[in-house]
């Protein structure tokens, strides 16, 4: 009973259009009030989630992330994919997708992916004969790729779910191989698309543009290497790799290219500060929320429920991956990451899923969720950049689902994609 009126005002709350986190926290309340638990206690537990020093990551990787997007960095990875497969029928396609993995690996954010990818490539795509909802489609599925590779936040959020059992650095680690996956689905997909709607190819570019372009972004590119290099070397922490970031993207953003001006920071820094504003309140009423979860001993009683299903494990994850999807469309990605995780980890863990392998299974299956109606930021904020009606771009986005899916399952039945680099790193 107690159980059944926490989930009841959590979705009574959610249903009149209150945000995710003040309705986890309200539902909270009202369920501490029901079970007579000192509201003390509830307090204690939004301080101890908001407190963890493993969050500092996020506002680190966050505030590198928007520096990097803001000082022209998307546009010269832009120009550096294209040299790599711009003179390819359906180039630009593949450009997109290719540069939303390169700045997948500096921001960590699907939404900012959209964003700073989307506002250069929309528009180029449109000019040169690709129809506008294609162009919107191409960038926000392929800005999902943001979210499985280093340094995902989400990797982080679901690193701190667990109770810091799994390490971020290997989550990051594991997130390597999903995330080229996810990109050569949806390259094969624009390949096949390609050749029987006969798009346009690019140009060839010249040797020596080829060297200037790449040499005016390997600066940007430096940043991956401070952030994966500095972890697997043991020279600094996820954490400590985070401040590095921080730092160079200063230092590359106002030094070298001095395309932003130092009169704008504050307003980017004031934007980071509601970012992560916003992450930690879900973090810090998540946690009170899965403080009654473990009082009432929901995590227990929902393993003993999934078990009563099947004890096949292939069938289970199916079963898994099914419900994630249909959540991951009416909720956020973090608050979900924050709530499934303490439930759903017992249930994997006691048939002899990896920890670190369940989370990529659930980063891309809540990733897809952000690009699906009717709640996925991702999708709006790429609509928004296309110029189309989000019902123009669902209509369309079937294919893509069908290459999303497919990596889906892959990544699911091969948990050797997502294990063996942390494991051969000594994760």
């Amino acid at each position: 009973m107690d159980a059944i009126i926490l989930l009841v005002a959590f979705l009574a709350f959610m249903f009149i259009g209150i945000p995710v986190a003040y309705a986890m926290g309200l539902a909270t309340l009202v369920t501490a009030l029901w079970i007579d638990i000192p509201l003390e206690a509830v307090m204690i537990a939004i301080s101890d989630g908001m407190s963890k020093f493993a969050l500092l990551t996020i506002p680190f990787f966050v505030l590198a992330g928007a520096i990097m997007s803001e000082g022209g960095v998307a546009r010269r990875l832009v120009e550096l994919a294209k040299v790599f497969v711009g003179f390819i029928r359906g180039g630009l396609a593949l450009v997109n997708v290719l540069a939303s993995t390169l700045f997948g690996c500096l921001s960590g954010s699907s939404v900012a992916d959209t964003a700073s990818i989307g506002s250069v490539m929309i528009p180029e795509m449109v000019r040169n004969g690709y129809s506008k909802v294609f162009a919107t489609n191409v960038t926000i599925c392929g800005s999902v790729q943001a979210i499985l590779v280093p340094p995902s936040h989400n990797s982080i959020i679901y690193s701190i779910a667990t109770g810091g059992t799994v390490s971020i650095a290997a989550l990051f680690m594991a997130g390597v191989f999903p995330g080229l996956l996810f990109g050569a689905c949806l390259i094969g997909l624009i390949l096949w698309k390609a050749r029987r709607e006969d798009f346009p190819t690019g140009r060839v570019v010249p040797l020596r543009e080829a060297l200037k372009i790449a040499l005016d972004a390997v600066w940007g590119l430096i940043t991956i290497v401070i952030i994966l290099g500095g972890i697997l070397s043991g020279m600094f922490t996820a954490i400590e790799s985070g401040a590095v970031a921080c730092a160079y993207a200063f230092f590359c953003t106002m030094v070298i290219y001095k395309e932003y001006k130092w009169r704008e920071l504050p307003k980017l820094v004031h934007r980071v500060t509601k970012t992560v504003a916003m992450v930690m309140m879900v973090i810090g009423f998540a946690a009170c929320f899965g403080y009654l979860m473990a009082i009432m001993q929901l995590p227990a009683k929902a393993t003993q429920l999934f078990l009563s299903f099947t004890d096949n494990k292939y069938v289970m994850l199916m079963l898994i991956n099914i419900l994630l999807l249909l959540l991951g469309t009416f909720m956020d990605m973090a608050p979900m990451i924050l709530i499934c995780t303490p439930i759903m980890l017992p249930v994997v863990k006691a048939m002899g899923v990896d920890p670190v392998h369940f989370g990529m299974i659930m980063l891309l299956n809540l990733g897809i969720g952000l690009i699906t109606p009717p709640v996925g930021p991702t999708l709006f904020v790429g609509c928004a950049i296309g110029k189309v009606t989000m019902e123009e771009v669902s209509r369309e986005l079937w294919p893509f689902y069908g290459a999303m899916c497919s990596a889906l399952l892959i990544v699911t039945y091969f948990p050797g994609l997502s294990l063996w680099l942390p494991r051969v790193l000594g994760y």
